[in-house]
């Protein structure tokens, strides 16, 4: 019986003696219907190498089993992480690290794997790590295609937001140089055990190749939401001074007035570019 359905969990954690952590974030997925749609997202075949993040009890580990890709599971629970070879036996598609997923060294563990080709990561992410462990993945465009992650729901938002809206943010900003980011569908709270307290959402994060442009934008991007209600020509005051990014906002067709939530990627690379040939406010 799949290990997602709630009694086989159940039993399986009672069995081990062990209760979810909420120092990990550990909330398993009890959904079926889920595990089948993320799965399906995926389109997993033999021929792909998945780096599985966090991957518990290993409902998604199984699933993907099914579909005889090769897997790298990280996870930071020691008796989870034994457990999971349960799966797989003979050990020829599924290979487990207990590792801080922080620390892992993808150069030596999981990139030798793929012979030149380009790896997924299906992850359902501890929720206080989510951005950091997302800055680094999407860095990592040559060694990875697709990312299918499992983030809260408000946070999903963010990743998809437009500008001149509420969710908008430099981090939005960021993922959008490094990926295509597509809000998937929305998950539950009660498909989970523990149950959390808010609902989650699977992002489909498609990567895509180095930004032409100075990483120094996402620095101006950072600065510039630091205190998004301010107009940039004060959010950015201690960089450039105030009439020069007046001037380079018009020379870019925006509103010398604009705050940060109202330029798109490509404005703020266009303003960058401007600003960069002045000198810096000492």
């Amino acid at each position: 019986m799949p290990i997602y359905k709630p009694s086989e969990l159940k039993n399986f954690l009672n069995q081990l003696g062990i209760h979810p952590k909420k120092s990990l974030s550990q909330n398993f997925l009890i959904d079926g219907n889920i595990v089948h749609k993320i799965i399906e997202l995926a389109n997993l075949s033999e021929n792909d190498v998945v780096l599985e993040i966090g991957p518990g009890p290993g409902c998604l580990t199984e699933a993907m089993l099914e579909r005889k890709a090769k897997i790298i599971a990280v996870d930071k629970d020691t008796i989870l992480s034994e457990q999971l070879q349960r799966f797989d036996q003979s050990g020829q598609l599924l290979t487990i690290y207990n590792e801080d997923i922080m620390q892992f060294d993808l150069e030596k563990h999981f990139f030798p794997l793929l012979n030149g080709a380009k790896g997924k990561v299906i992850a359902n992410l501890p929720y206080h790590l989510t951005t950091p462990i997302i800055a680094n993945l999407v860095t990592q465009f040559d060694h990875f295609s697709d990312l299918i992650l499992m983030v809260q729901e408000e946070v999903a938002r963010r990743f998809v937001a437009k500008p001149n809206t509420p969710d908008y943010s430099s981090f939005t900003i960021f993922l959008n140089a490094y990926c295509d980011p597509l809000y998937a569908f929305k998950v539950k709270k009660g498909s989970f055990f523990p149950e959390p307290k808010v609902d989650s959402a699977i992002v489909h994060l498609k990567l895509k190749a180095l930004p032409n442009f100075s990483e120094k934008v996402f620095e101006l991007t950072r600065r510039s939401f630091e205190q998004r209600r301010k107009m940039l020509k004060s959010s950015l005051k201690d960089l450039y001074p105030s009439e020069k990014i007046e001037e380079g906002l018009k020379t870019i067709g925006k509103n010398p007035l604009s705050r940060p939530e109202n330029l798109s990627l490509q404005e703020f690379v266009n303003l960058y570019n401007y600003l960069d040939q002045l000198p810096l406010n000492k």
